[in-house]
């Protein structure tokens, strides 16, 4: 069975096919939020500490961290993301244990989030684009961490899933080339929009499981994109996460402060038979009661339930290769 594992300084997350769906949250992101962008240029960072707190309670087992602000006062972000990069990771790892998942398109962001990190973060990401490979995969190599590899090359995204499953193959495979094993490899298939594409759904679950049938590899998606554009986005959100998690999906960046997505992973798990004894989902069925009750999910999420996922267990430094 693949894992591939994600730490923090004293905590420990594993993906995998026999393992609890991993939820990485998403909310530490300004990309088209434009209060905490305003926020971040301006050395302000009350709404990252919320974020952190709140996914981490609400049951995010991973955090996604994204600095990426254009500054109005200077709009080159190869000068800029790389020190915010730095001071977000700081910020968030020094308010929750959760390991981290860095997330920049910009390579000095990715590497000044590699040395502030603490533990063996999650790296997002790498593409089929060369460009990318060349400079993404030196660093996955040198930091021994695992990376986010996304389904598009120079050629763009393809609609085609057979195109999509073989730049797949092309970053597993380039990844060997580099000493980087399979279990490292957290493919994103590319979820397209349900309402701009029928079969969107019925392609990403294919892929799903020709990904983890041929490359052995852990997948993950931004779990959001298959309702764009369309009313009663959680509706679909919460029915797709768990046909994912059945076709084989292990991982979703996702908004972890939504009950009505949490309680479809929490069931999904357990149908799965990756929630012991039901245990996860008793503690979450008191949460929802609270929520029920007029409590809202952060707080009902802090004062019913456990630490979501992982386990617990200090490490003596990061390895690298």
């Amino acid at each position: 069975m693949t894992r591939t594992v994600v730490e923090s300084k004293t905590k420990t997350v594993t993906i995998g096919f026999d393992e609890p769906f991993c939820v990485i949250g998403e909310r530490i992101n300004p990309t088209g939020r434009k209060k905490l962008a305003t926020e971040l240029e301006a050395g302000e960072f009350s709404t990252v500490e919320k974020d952190a707190l709140e996914q981490v309670a609400c049951g995010a087992m991973v955090l996604d961290v994204n600095a990426g602000v254009v500054y109005n006062s200077n709009p080159d972000p190869n000068q800029t993301e790389p020190p915010l990069m730095t001071r977000m990771i700081e910020l968030v790892q020094g308010l929750v244990d959760a390991p981290l998942c860095i997330d920049s398109s910009v390579p000095g962001a990715l590497e000044a989030g590699l040395e502030a990190a603490e533990g063996r973060p999650l790296l997002n990401s790498v593409t089929g684009e060369e460009e990318r490979l060349e400079v993404v995969l030196p660093l996955v190599r040198k930091y021994n961490v695992p990376v986010v590899a996304i389904s598009n090359d120079d050629t763009g995204i393809s609609e085609d899933p057979d195109v999509r499953f073989e730049v797949a193959r092309k970053i597993v495979e380039r990844a060997a080339d580099h000493g980087i094993p399979a279990s490292d490899i957290v493919v994103d298939p590319l979820v397209m929009p349900v309402g701009a594409m029928a079969t969107a759904g019925r392609q990403v679950f294919a892929l799903v499981r020709k990904l983890r049938e041929e490359l052995g590899v852990n997948t993950t998606c931004g779990a959001s994109n298959i309702s764009f554009g369309l009313p009663n986005r959680h509706g679909i959100n919460s029915a797709f996460l768990p046909m994912a998690i059945g076709a084989g999906m292990t991982s979703a960046i996702m908004n972890p402060v939504r009950p009505v997505e949490m309680e479809a992973i929490r069931a999904a798990n357990m149908l799965m038979n990756h929630d012991p004894n039901g245990g996860a989902w008793i503690n979450f069925s008191r949460v929802l009661d609270q929520v029920n009750s007029g409590t809202p999910f952060p707080e009902a999420s802090r004062v019913s339930a456990p630490p979501a996922g992982g386990r617990s267990g200090r490490r003596g430094g990061r390895r690298r290769g």
